[in-house]
């Protein structure tokens, strides 16, 4: 892997400064742990870390061991703005490497940068409201939120869990691999049985967001990877709850609303076990941040409930921009969500590199 290395390097010096998904490089340190990982099951694979905090990661800390080389530290949004969705590199503004007026999501914005750009294979992210699986949507890679509960997390809350950006379903499976303990590979039986909500009954979704999932699942069904369970999904809208339990001053008002989604996902994964749905309601907005519409609407009801959830290239809206499919199994059910999201990417068809990391102009 010292090539694959030494690969990922010169991406990252070579685009980097224009796309500003890096805020530290370790080099030396990087060449250092590659020397010593080739007998380890990962053999010296880089990847990137969430923030500057994110080397010290329980994710990280159990790739490391597995022979994972740690290449760098991801931007994440900068001081004093906790609402906005790009991230603040060394070189300046994460921009999204398909259309550098647009965001690249956030908050695991460089670490979706940076595996859209080729940089590395694999970055960890964390998830709290969508943080991993929107910039893995506007992006155009492959984003995995794990189960509550599955790995340690420092959110005392429980609506952030860790979570993985990978250049394909395929390349994730050596996080789940390697951070979790008796991972089994759990490859989809086809066709699997799936609810298709294009708003889960409440988020106003752009019409061509809509246009380009919509089509995605009918791909999928003509493929013979799904077979559509004509079942609606109808939950409440969850922002008054996810602002109370992130503020720790939840109200039996916000309780009753979160049991009654619970309820209703219980009942719909009863009856398959697959619920397809957007990513994010719009394409990428600007940098000056979204207006009035949380890019979060269709995420965060599986941050409360607790759910695995991914991300999967869906295709592209007219703009450029890509957009993504939102894969949701049962609680606990995340190496099946995996092998279900193989299956989706095999039938669908990866994202090629974005046009930064193919020479374009970012």
């Amino acid at each position: 892997m010292t090539a694959a290395l030494e690969a990922s390097l010169a991406r990252i010096d070579r685009l980097d400064p224009e796309l500003c998904a890096f805020t530290e490089v370790w080099h030396e340190e990087a060449r250092v742990r590659a020397a010593a990982a080739s007998r380890l099951p990962l053999a010296g694979l880089p990847f990137a870390v969430k923030g500057r905090a994110g080397i010290r990661s329980y994710a990280a800390r159990r790739l490391i061991a597995a022979g994972g080389v740690p290449v760098g530290a991801t931007s994440v949004p900068g001081p004093g703005t906790p609402w906005q969705t790009w991230g603040q590199g060394t070189h300046g503004r994460t921009v999204n490497p398909w259309r550098p007026d647009r965001t690249p999501g956030g908050s695991s914005a460089g670490s979706a940068v940076a595996v859209a750009a080729g940089m590395v294979e694999l970055a960890t992210g964390g998830d709290g409201a969508g943080s991993v699986r929107i910039p893995a949507a506007w992006c155009g890679v492959f984003g995995l939120r794990t189960s509550a509960g599955l790995l340690p997390s420092p959110d005392r809350t429980g609506l952030a869990t860790a979570g993985v950006l990978a250049s394909s379903a395929e390349r994730a499976e050596a996080y789940l691999r390697h951070v979790t303990d008796g991972y089994v590979p759990q490859p989809a039986r086809l066709p699997v049985p799936a609810v298709y909500s294009p708003d889960l009954g409440f988020a106003s979704v752009t019409p061509e967001v809509a246009d380009v999932t919509r089509r995605a699942v009918g791909r999928l069904v003509a493929a013979g990877a799904v077979r559509l369970v004509p079942d609606p999904c109808e939950l409440l809208d969850p922002a008054e709850a996810w602002f109370a339990v992130r503020a720790g001053r939840p109200t039996p008002s916000t309780e009753r609303l979160r049991t009654a989604n619970d309820r209703t996902l219980d009942a719909l994964f009863a009856r398959a076990p697959l619920l397809l749905a957007p990513v994010a309601p719009t394409p990428p907005h600007g940098h000056e941040g979204p207006g009035n519409v949380y890019s979060t609407a269709l995420t965060w009801p599986f941050n409360l409930s607790g759910h695995p959830a991914a991300s999967v290239p869906a295709g592209f809206t007219s703009d450029g921009c890509p957009a993504g499919l939102q894969l949701v199994t049962g609680r606990g059910t995340d190496a099946a969500l995996l092998g279900m999201a193989c299956a989706v990417e095999d039938a669908l068809g990866r994202t090629p590199l974005s046009r930064a990391a193919c020479g374009s102009p970012p």
